[in-house]
């Protein structure tokens, strides 16, 4: 059988209430060191693992096209909050195969914290079958290969053996099944300190793009004053 050649395509999701540029220093981050041909921003409908979003899905949606704006790097993908009930990974991932075959690498990009709590995810193992796992490493951390077995439940801990590669050309040699650590640059910025900014009245300037900003203080979302 004929190797797949194709660039990957990345996924990060998240509820992006809002985007900020922790969001999208990792996505261009992503897709330099990961050789992605695209990366797809995919906001949660219905997020299983945190609670209600403050912004409607349209907004969040919204802002997320804003951000990204101007970047052939990166684009947004609503099929989350196209289909009904909750946003697992599993079925993105799955409805997502159903657009673009088998045979083209897909490549879910998760941070260090939510990759180690996978094994709580609805049917984690199948995403393995559909898609690369990348985990996003904070540089100064011993590489994953090394820290794993000490930090990883015992039932991913098996999972990951044998899965996790050497470098990004691995990720473009099969569609999916494949684990790759990749450092990336740390922001200190969550979409809570900034919702606390707003409500607050206080200024988010320079912690997400000035029209994501914008947005939101024409729709007066997150109380308080935009600025």
């Amino acid at each position: 059988m004929k190797l797949p050649t194709e660039a990957p395509i990345g996924l990060l999701g998240g509820t992006f209430d809002p985007i900020h540029f922790g969001h999208l220093r990792l996505a261009e981050e992503a897709h330099e060191t990961l050789g992605l041909g695209q990366l797809r921003l995919v906001p949660a409908g219905e997020p299983p693992h945190r609670g209600t979003p403050r912004s409607p899905a349209e907004d969040r949606l919204a802002m997320a096209r804003l951000a990204v704006e101007g970047n052939s790097r990166l684009a947004v993908d609503d099929i989350e909050i196209r289909h009904e009930g909750p946003s697992y990974s599993v079925l993105t991932l799955t409805r997502l195969r159903e657009e673009i075959g088998t045979h083209h690498p897909l490549v879910l990009l998760l941070g260090a914290d939510a990759f180690e709590g996978l094994a709580t995810w609805h049917r984690w193992t199948d995403i393995f079958d559909l898609a690369h796992v990348a985990v996003a490493n904070r540089p100064g951390y011993a590489p994953h290969g090394r820290r794993w077995p000490e930090v990883l439940s015992p039932e991913l801990a098996k999972a990951c053996e044998g899965r996790v590669l050497k470098s990004a050309d691995q990720l473009r040699a099969s569609p999916a099944g494949g684990i790759l650590p990749f450092d990336m640059t740390p922001l200190a910025i969550s979409a809570t300190l900034i919702r606390d900014l707003l409500h607050h009245g206080h200024s988010a300037r320079y912690l997400l793009p000035d029209p994501v900003l914008d947005y939101i203080a024409a729709r007066q979302l997150y109380g308080g004053s935009a600025s």
